[in-house]
């Protein structure tokens, strides 16, 4: 059999397929739907310093290939994720990737200190991209001086792996992806949801409570696969593509494109079972190729039309 043992920024999971920030709560929600021993890792719900109600409603609305959401990184704080979420989610059977979000530096670092220094937490996502909560006209994810005094707080308050989620909507993902390969991150999540809306025609009015919201489900794959592309040839960090990934090909294409590890995410919501399709699928593809190993086809496609600089940390 192949081997699909996969190394991020020193994490090491099982297989490259992740369940994304978002979709599975805390770990525990999905009961006996998932059998999380199949996958590489979860990524918690986003947690803040103290509890968040969310956007008000509605904050869901479905649209041609995708789903739009405005939850607004409801969470019930820090205090009670460590106290109450944590232990829960300590006998689930695969990595815990905690995933944190601050107002600026300071707090970013206190949630890093927080939450790396716990047995159950194998590495932490610093969400920096969320598009449905209230920012600036200059938002943080697209500003890679932001961005890298946040990562660099970060890394100064935790020994532990660090994961940067990127988004994609930024002119210059690039400059953004090395900013945060400069101040210490150990890997990068391309990409977070795009920034999208509906409007209600009936009642006239945008169909979210927040009018935007992000746009996830499969109009995604597309433009997050030409963003993963573009930054695996721009740093030497481990990516985890994401956006749009329904199946064993979706997934492979992000990892041809120079991805180590992909996330799935709205699909689970149709398939809960979608994720450990996906591991099957790829270990069937393997056999089939006589790959040893996943790193043999991380960034194959790119051949000598582009380096694949990603590929260069795990190698």
């Amino acid at each position: 059999m192949p081997d699909l043992t996969t190394n991020i920024g020193g994490l090491t999971l099982r297989n490259p397929v992740i369940l994304a920030s978002g979709t599975v709560g805390y770990g525990t929600e999905y009961g006996s739907l998932i059998d999380l021993s199949l996958v590489g890792a979860i990524v918690t719900k986003t947690i803040t310093l103290n509890p968040r109600e969310g956007n008000r409603p509605p904050r869901l609305r479905e649209t041609p290939g995708g789903l739009l959401n405005s939850i607004g990184l409801e969470n019930v704080g820090l205090e009670k994720f460590l106290d109450e979420k944590l232990p829960m989610a300590a006998g689930l059977e695969t990595e815990l990737i905690a995933s944190i979000a601050g107002a600026d530096a300071a707090e970013f670092a206190d949630l890093a200190s927080a939450v790396g220094e716990r047995d159950e937490v194998s590495a932490v996502e610093i969400n920096i991209s969320c598009p449905n909560v209230k920012r600036a006209r200059r938002p943080l994810w697209a500003d890679p001086e932001g961005i890298g005094k946040v990562v660099r707080s970060a890394r100064a308050a935790t020994q532990s792996t660090l994961i940067v989620k990127l988004s994609p909507n930024v002119a210059d993902a690039q400059s953004v992806a090395e900013a945060a390969e400069e101040a210490g991150a150990d890997a990068l999540v391309v990409a977070n949801t795009l920034t999208g809306m509906r409007i209600d025609v009936d009642s006239m009015t945008p169909a979210l409570g927040n009018v935007f919201g992000g746009l996830s489900g499969r109009a995604l794959l597309p433009v997050n696969l030409a963003l993963t592309w573009k930054i695996a040839g721009s740093v030497r960090l481990p990516i985890i593509g994401g956006g749009g990934i329904a199946s064993a090909d979706d997934a492979l294409e992000y990892i041809l494109a120079g991805a180590t590890a992909v996330q799935v995410g709205t699909a689970l919501f149709k398939d809960p079972g979608v994720a450990a399709s996906i591991v099957h699928g790829l270990t069937e593809r393997m056999i089939r190729k006589e790959w040893r190993t996943t790193a043999e086809y991380v960034g194959l496609a790119r051949k000598e039309k582009e380096p694949c600089l990603a590929i260069k940390a795990d190698s």
